[in-house]
């Protein structure tokens, strides 16, 4: 754990260093990076709406590409796990400010995966780069090369604790380079992972990799409620993650607002794949308290992108995929309303339309 910490370190000087010029030669392309960064802070702000689903789509992806080089939605199969483990995400929200850095609350989001690797973190550094380019013919969305900045839409000050790496990004332009968003800080010490423990639990270890997001003051009750809003359906199209959670830790629980939830999945079974298709079932259950079962049979299937259908800003685009899940009983719910159609993650429309 020391010598994966300290070549981390290593690794996160070094970006310092050639890239921001922090103690090193001047980089005669910091004048193209703060025009970077000021139009992505921009695209970031035009985008705050309905922030909570875009930035667990944008995790999701972000965490996969950290620990595998497959996409999630091929369902291809994946050996980057330990077998003992399933895939799970967890948030978990708490009033403590751990980071003390003045946070009314903060959000903490676990992963079980194997961690980042210093191609994430370099992709992490940059704007406009993506370690999945070359993958976007399948299919991948994130054009944009936003990714991981959405975390911006609700902290100035995200850390990252994942492989050795403990690491933070500010909002705010650093010092000694002027660049906000980018430049990374190497967070000093165990005081910071403790109190990460004592929010998650002292029972258990932590997973690999941990997220820890002081929350802007306006933000904490809009992340609450997209919290209490997540639907147990979302994981019927997140094909990796088999697992997951949403609780709220605070010393009193009568002070906690968010409606828990503890989400899991089994694939029953595969038929034979045909016309580039594959069909299964999927068993949900949803427990906050009282569990509730349904299960799902899906149908995905594959489709070639033709030439005279493409546009300019997708041309390597080849193929998409599209996911049917027919509930076989009683569909799950959570709150008042039932999400519509998804697309990787719920959308507002509730049905298909035949205008006829």
């Amino acid at each position: 754990m020391a010598s994966t910490t300290s070549a981390a370190r290593k690794h996160v000087e070094k970006i310092r260093k050639t890239k921001f010029s922090i103690g090193g030669k001047s980089n005669p392309l910091t004048e193209d990076l703060h025009q970077a960064v000021k139009n992505l802070s921009a695209e970031l702000y035009a985008k705050d709406v309905h922030f909570l689903m875009e930035l667990i789509q944008n995790l999701v992806f972000i965490l996969m590409d950290a620990f595998t080089t497959h996409l999630m939605f091929l369902n291809v199969e994946d050996n980057e796990y330990p077998k003992e483990v399933d895939p799970s995400l967890e948030f978990v929200i708490t009033s403590k400010d751990i980071t003390n850095t003045g946070a009314p609350a903060t959000l903490l989001i676990f992963n079980n995966e194997k961690g980042f690797l210093s191609k994430n973190i370099d992709s992490i550094c940059s704007v406009g780069r993506s370690t999945k380019k070359g993958l976007r013919k399948c299919g991948y969305i994130g054009e944009k090369g936003i990714g991981f900045k959405s975390v911006f839409l609700i902290t100035a000050q995200p850390y990252i604790f994942s492989n050795g790496y403990q690491i933070r990004f500010n909002e705010k332009p650093c010092q000694q380079c002027n660049l906000g968003y980018i430049v990374p800080e190497w967070v000093e010490g165990d005081s910071i992972l403790s109190a990460i423990q004592r929010v998650y639990g002292s029972a258990s270890p932590l997973p690999t990799t941990t997220l820890v997001l002081p929350l802007k003051p306006e933000k904490v009750k809009p992340v609450k409620d997209q919290l209490s809003s997540i639907h147990p359906e979302v994981l019927l199209f997140l094909s990796k993650i088999r697992w997951l959670s949403v609780r709220e830790v605070n010393e009193d629980s009568r002070l906690n607002t968010v409606s828990a939830v503890s989400i899991s999945k089994e694939k029953n079974f595969v038929t034979a794949k045909n016309m580039d298709a594959d069909s299964y079932t999927l068993h949900l259950t949803a427990g906050d308290g009282v569990d509730r079962e349904c299960g799902y049979y899906m149908w995905k299937q594959r489709f070639p992108v033709k030439l005279e259908n493409k546009v300019e800003a997708r041309m390597e685009i080849d193929e998409w995929s599209i996911t049917f899940a027919f509930p076989n009983g009683e569909r799950l719910k959570r709150g008042s309303s039932l999400p519509g159609i998804y697309s990787f993650l719920p959308t507002e429309t509730l049905s298909f339309h035949n205008p006829s």
